[in-house]
């Protein structure tokens, strides 16, 4: 059963645009964007958004987050008009803002639908993991604006696709369906619109049978070597495997292999 999670922020407690849901039996937070029809993000709302991801790192009883839109479209993007009002040093932010699901320690699901434009996009490429339906549509529409993606969309897209499809989609405001985005690597999986909830329910109950330690440790490991050369990526993994073998959660889960049963993890 969801109910409304309760900040104690005072920032945050009228939310521009978007709700946060508690499942305290799943240990899952969802992250909704409501702003019927297209779920545009506000400038309040990016900067909501990045305390919200911040609290939630700190709740230890929220195990996985899940960001998701309401109705036929994930988000058309940002309020065009809010850029032309904010103040360049607020613009400035914007990115750090974006990127709160890459820093939260903890597993962060996108569900796309419809319309993923602009920041939708972009937050999207923040998160671990991209379930898309075959009705998204990806897209960095800021050409037509006479701009470019501001807030870590096309350096992130870079690392994903390369720097020739990167300019494509950027250069020419490209959109690219689902299964595009699949096949390319920009998704995680693809499915059919009407199982797009299901398949993230899914991955949440897979997520939660691992041990929280290990996901933070593989997550910040993955995000910290991105650009690390090799030699120093794999030192840095050799560093943590070692530090992950003290644990109490290595210990259970090797006890749990030769017993043939289900590992408890506690997160120790």
């Amino acid at each position: 059963m969801s109910k409304t999670y309760t900040f104690t922020d005072p920032r945050l407690s009228e939310l521009d645009g978007f709700r946060v849901e508690i499942s305290a039996d799943k240990r899952r937070a969802d992250v909704i964007l409501d702003r019927a029809p297209l779920n545009v993000i506000s400038m309040e709302a990016r900067d909501q958004l990045r305390l919200v991801f911040e609290a939630l790192d700190e709740d230890a009883d929220v195990r996985i987050i899940v960001l998701s839109g309401t109705g036929e479209h994930f988000s058309s993007g940002g309020n065009i008009r809010g850029f032309m009002e904010a103040s360049p040093e607020h613009v400035s932010k914007l990115a750090w803002n974006v990127a709160a699901p890459a820093r939260c320690s903890k597993p962060v699901i996108a569900a796309n639908r419809g319309y993923t434009f602009g920041v939708g996009f972009e937050i999207s490429l923040a998160c671990d993991f991209r379930i898309v339906s075959e009705t998204c549509r990806y897209a960095l529409p800021e050409q037509k604006l006479g701009q470019i993606p501001g807030s870590g969309g096309s350096a992130r897209l870079q690392k994903i696709v390369g720097v020739t499809r990167t300019k494509d989609i950027v250069m020419r405001s490209k959109r690219i369906p689902g299964r595009t985005a699949y096949d390319w690597g920009i998704a995680t999986e693809c499915v059919e619109d009407g199982e797009l909830e299901a398949t993230v329910d899914a991955l949440v109950d897979e997520l939660l049978e691992f041990s929280p330690l290990a996901q933070r440790t593989a997550k910040k490991l993955l995000n910290d070597t991105e650009d690390a050369l090799l030699t120093t990526a794999i030192e840095i993994e050799g560093l943590n495997y070692s530090r992950l073998r003290q644990s109490d959660d290595f210990k259970e889960g090797v006890e749990a292999f030769h017993e043939k049963r289900k590992a408890s993890f506690t997160g120790r």
